[in-house]
């Protein structure tokens, strides 16, 4: 009897629902549906968050970094999205500002946008002395100069043993984007590095790393135009084989710490190393920082017989050569018309 009846309580449910038909079903999918988790945020996001891609992170991993800021609601939320977008294997690594709750294609695309990507630049210029290049890195970074300073003893900013600590030279002129927990260190350690590839390119040897750089940075003020640096370096190297002073105006300058086209009897008196008017031979260090144009210079000088030279126009860096010191006077000759003709 028990049977029977649940045979007919089941052949009536059955009815009923197959009698609601379309009804039944509109009534039960939403129940269904409930039971589905989302796997994105419907974005277009909320309040900003940095998040961090690590050297070397696949697209999972950056996955799980976005979810675990909270910037997508799954990590297959992003590799779903990443996985219809080729660009998506080219993401660098750095820090990125995104937003909170964003959807997986939107927190993509921010990831893909340059803008997005928050670093520290430098730029550096060429023929910068080191008091001015510090001062620029502690004003674009916020790193104080006495830290940049005190990290220079360090081996692993690996310094010549020749520069005795001091950075003057070494701090490569060229842009750079340090993450924005960059240190001293790291930061230092990056522009002599790159200092150091532009020697080992140029076929420098280790052992004359100091020496190169020394010429190098007189080849960078002495010489504006790429042709001439070349031989300014030829002309270096001719004097100091020579045991004549090199009588340069900028080493003066380093010395005294001013900045010009010239100098007076004074200042070319001043008792300093760096006074080439005074000693003979190369400086002690470099006088500025060069780039890889007075690098490579330093390191092949053009062949010649030059001894002297003089800047005839500075507004356009053009540059006579002489063999004999009359010559050069007659050179100097037309630097003098110019510095008249130009107040």
């Amino acid at each position: 009897m028990r049977r029977l009846r649940a045979a007919v309580v089941l052949l009536l449910a059955l009815g009923l629902v197959v009698g609601a038909g379309v009804v039944g079903w509109d009534f039960v999918k939403p129940l269904l549906d409930r039971t589905e988790e989302p796997v994105d945020y419907a974005g277009p996001g909320g309040d900003p968050v940095e998040v961090q891609v690590a050297e070397g992170d696949t697209g999972q991993q950056i996955a799980a970094t976005l979810q675990a800021a909270d910037v997508v609601l799954t990590e297959e939320a992003f590799t779903t999205a990443a996985a219809t977008e080729p660009r998506a294997s080219g993401i660098q690594p750095g820090t990125y500002r995104l937003q909170e709750q964003m959807t997986g294609e939107g927190a993509l695309a921010l990831l893909l946008a340059p803008e997005s990507r928050i670093s520290l630049r430098v730029q550096l210029i060429e023929g910068l002395r080191a008091v001015d290049a510090l001062a620029t890195i502690e004003e674009d970074t916020g790193i104080p100069v006495a830290e940049l300073q005190a990290v220079a003893d360090d081996p692993a900013v690996r310094l010549p043993a020749e520069a005795r600590g001091n950075l003057e030279g070494y701090l490569f002129p060229a842009t750079y984007d340090f993450e924005p927990d960059v240190t001293a260190l790291e930061l230092v350690a990056t522009m002599v590095a790159r200092t150091e590839q532009s020697l080992t390119s140029a076929g420098v040897p280790p052992e004359r790393w100091h020496r190169t750089m020394t010429v190098a940075s007189l080849v960078e003020a002495e010489a504006s135009r790429e042709e001439d640096r070349p031989k300014v370096a030829r002309v270096i190297e001719n004097r100091v084989g020579m045991g004549m002073p090199l009588q340069f105006d900028t080493t003066v300058d380093y010395a005294t710490g001013k900045r010009g086209l010239t100098t007076s009897d004074d200042d070319r008196a001043t008792d300093s190393p760096y006074n080439t008017y005074v000693y003979p031979g190369l400086p002690p260090g470099p006088i500025d920082s060069p780039g890889d144009s007075a690098i490579a210079a330093a390191a092949a000088p053009a062949e010649g017989p030059w001894l002297y030279f003089v800047a005839v126009n500075p507004d356009t860096g053009e540059t006579n050569f002489a063999e004999t010191f009359a010559e050069h006077e007659r050179n100097v000759a037309l630097f003098q018309q110019w510095l008249r003709e130009n107040g």
